[in-house]
């Protein structure tokens, strides 16, 4: 008698079905949840993976993109074009709109990442949303790592690192009272390697800013920024036509682009095996601010 084959699943696939099955517990357990969609790589899996958990039904919650205004146009075009082709509410937390209520105000140095937070939090009130899905991944820097899937956050949206609820057996705690919520990161075990080969795997389309292209920027810091209405260059910077891509991609005045030939799916995958930095920390300027400044961000209430 023949032995039965053995049944193997590959990482791509149980990576998958991790993170489905936590879309589902979280509509299972929690009233109100919302998807932080901003158009860039991982909103966009972990739209696709939406997708599939509830298929072939609609997704049923909406999705949220905290605008600072000063988005790449590539990605707020894919943004529009996405959420209409799926047939999705899209909430859109506007930064510019709370600058002329009165609830934040514009930064000295114009970078406006940091004051997102209190336009997230006033949105999650506003709309009594009890969970965010959020494209956040243990890979991406250290803050990230520390936390865990289902990130509870109290009535002022805040984190408290040293006080996260366990998750043995995957076994995931969403009880909270009203006020309170849970972030949830249905991606934080993948790595950016993983998240390319599912993009490969699954033919997702992406913003044409994550390939490589032709744009104008200047070196500041050791980074490359596109000259844009947001970044203008400073005295003794010269811009110069450089061929770049992006590995991440939010406020434009505070990512930068990575030198990169690298202009389809399989070239990128390539490209990103032999790195070994993250994407944030060869991108994004605002994550130089301090050792902790992820941290401290997250402490505050930030995605």
């Amino acid at each position: 008698m023949t032995a039965p084959a053995a049944y193997r699943v590959s990482h791509l696939d149980a990576l998958e079905a991790e993170s489905i099955f936590v879309i589902r517990e979280v509509v299972a357990e929690l009233e109100r949840p919302v998807l932080l969609f901003s158009g860039g790589k991982d909103s966009i899996v972990m739209l696709r993976l939406a997708e599939k958990a509830f298929a072939p039904a609609r997704i049923p919650f909406p999705v949220m993109h905290v605008d600072t205004g000063h988005n790449f146009p590539e990605v707020l075009d894919y943004r529009d074009r996405r959420v209409a082709e799926m047939g999705l509410q899209l909430v859109v937390a506007s930064v510019q709109e709370a600058l002329e209520s009165g609830l934040v105000q514009e930064p000295a140095d114009g970078v406006r990442n940091r004051i997102q937070t209190p336009v997230l939090l006033d949105a999650v009130e506003k709309y009594r949303f009890d969970a965010l899905f959020g494209g956040a991944r243990r890979d991406e820097e250290k803050a990230r790592a520390k936390e865990r899937v289902f990130s509870f956050r109290d009535d002022f949206g805040q984190w408290d690192p040293k006080n996260q609820r366990p998750e043995l057996w995957s076994l995931y705690n969403g009880r909270h009272h009203p006020g309170e919520s849970i972030r949830v990161f249905p991606l934080s075990n993948w790595t950016e390697l993983d998240v390319w080969h599912y993009i490969a795997r699954e033919k997702i389309n992406l913003p044409t800013i994550y390939y490589a292209h032709q744009r104008e920027v200047v070196e500041r810091d050791g980074m490359l920024y596109a000259v844009n209405e947001f970044i203008s260059p400073r005295a003794g910077e010269t811009p110069f036509v450089e061929q770049v891509r992006y590995r991440t991609v939010g406020d434009a005045s505070c990512t930068a682009a990575v030198r990169s030939a690298a202009d389809t799916v399989q070239s990128v995958i390539e490209e990103v095996a032999a790195t070994r930095i993250t994407e944030r920390g060869a991108t994004r300027g605002d994550d130089r601010v301090s050792e902790a400044a992820m941290e401290d961000r997250k402490r505050e209430g930030y995605f």
